[in-house]
């Protein structure tokens, strides 16, 4: 298996921060089956104030490139990528249009 962590931060707004939240107490079936199809066997985000974290973890074929062209060939993801960025904003240092960023390990007990 493989684990990845991500961030990303959210708009800070508490009206917008409440509909992300309530977004993710019922995502889409579609959604749910692109992330499962693609090797993901685990996949949480937590939130504390504007800052996400995503913990996911995947079989070993995973790969971030597979995910990424299939959820770019995928409408339904793509309907889902665009609802969340109204919410959603870049983190500093990223380039134009980026969302997750992999966080680099530097700990482990």
């Amino acid at each position: 298996m493989q684990q990845f962590a991500l961030t990303l931060d959210l708009k800070d707004d508490k009206n917008l921060i409440a509909e992300y939240e309530a977004y993710h107490q019922q995502v889409w079936p579609e959604i749910i089956d692109s992330i499962k199809n693609t090797g993901i066997i685990s996949l949480k985000i937590y939130r504390w104030h504007c800052r996400l974290f995503m913990l996911l973890i995947a079989d070993e074929d995973f790969s971030f490139e597979t995910k990424n062209k299939a959820d770019a060939n995928n409408a339904m993801v793509q309907k889902w990528e665009t609802l969340m960025w109204q919410y959603q904003q870049a983190l500093p240092a990223t380039q134009p249009g980026s969302k997750w960023q992999l966080m680099d390990e530097i700990f482990s007990l």
